[in-house]
C-alpha cells in the first residue's frame, strides 16, 4: 500500500507541474498576441483616465492582466483560511473556483454591457431567428461569445456540487445570457439582443465545464459522501 502510494505521487506532481507550465505559457501567449492594443490603453490607465481605461475593451483587458497578482493573493488567503476546516487540495480548489468565476466573468460582462455610440437614442433591437446572426458574427465574434461565460462554466461546478452536470451548466449559461441580452435591450445600449448570443454563450459555458470535469466530478463525489 505504501509502495503504490509513493509510486503514484511523482506522476501526480508531474501532471500538476505540466498543468501549471501550460497555464503560464497560455497566459504568456495571450499577452503576446494582444500586447499592442493593451499597450495603447496602458498610458490612459496609468494616468488615471478611467473613462478611457475602463470604457474600452482594450482597457478592461489591460486591467484584467494587471489584476492577476492581487487575484492570486485572494486565492491564497481564502485557501489559507479554509485549510483549518478541510484538506489542502479542497481548500485550493474551492478558493480558486470562487475567485476564478468572478474574476473571469465580471470584466467580460462589463465589456458586453458597454454602451454603443447610439446608446439611449437608438431603440433596442431584437433578433429571435436562431442561427441567422452566426454568419455576421464572424470567427472572432463567435470566439468572444464562447468566452463570455466560460469562466463561470469552468469554475461553478467545481464550487457548487448542485451544478456538477453539463445540462445544468448549459442552463445556467443560457439563463445568465438571457439576463444580459435583456439588459442590453431595456437600457438601450445600442446593441442587438440576439438569440444566437444566448446559444453561443451557453455552449461556451458547457464546453468550459467539460474541460474542468475532472475536478467538479470530484466535488460531486465528495458531496455525496458527506450526505451519506
Amino acid at each position: 500500500m505504501t509502495q503504490s502510494a509513493s509510486l503514484s505521487a511523482p506522476p501526480r506532481r508531474v501532471r500538476r507541474a505540466v498543468l501549471v507550465t501550460l497555464a503560464v505559457l497560455g497566459l504568456a501567449t495571450v499577452a503576446y498576441l494582444v500586447r499592442r492594443p493593451l499597450m495603447m490603453s496602458a498610458p490612459a490607465c496609468v494616468a488615471g483616465r478611467w473613462r478611457f481605461c475602463l470604457g474600452t475593451a482594450n482597457g478592461v483587458l489591460f486591467m484584467m492582466l494587471v489584476g492577476l497578482p492581487p487575484a492570486g493573493l485572494v486565492v491564497w488567503a481564502l485557501a489559507h483560511l479554509r485549510r483549518r476546516a478541510t484538506d489542502t487540495a479542497s481548500a485550493w480548489r474551492l478558493s480558486s473556483a470562487e475567485v476564478g468565476m468572478v474574476y473571469g466573468t465580471v470584466p467580460i460582462l462589463w465589456m458586453t454591457l458597454m454602451p454603443g455610440s447610439g446608446a439611449g437614442v437608438v431603440p433596442g433591437r431584437v433578433s429571435l431567428v436562431p442561427l441567422r446572426d452566426l454568419v455576421t458574427m464572424g470567427a472572432l465574434g463567435i470566439v468572444a461569445n464562447l468566452l463570455v461565460f466560460a469562466a463561470l462554466g469552468f469554475f461553478a461546478p467545481m464550487r457548487f456540487a448542485a451544478l456538477a452536470s453539463l445540462p445544468r451548466v448549459l442552463a445556467l449559461g443560457a439563463a445568465c445570457s438571457v439576463l444580459v441580452e435583456t439588459a442590453q435591450y431595456v437600457f438601450q445600449l445600442d446593441r442587438v439582443s440576439s438569440v444566437d448570443d444566448v446559444l453561443v454563450n451557453a455552449v461556451g459555458a458547457m464546453l468550459a465545464a467539460l474541460a474542468s470535469r475532472r475536478w467538479w466530478r470530484t466535488t460531486r463525489g465528495r458531496a455525496g459522501l458527506v450526505r451519506q
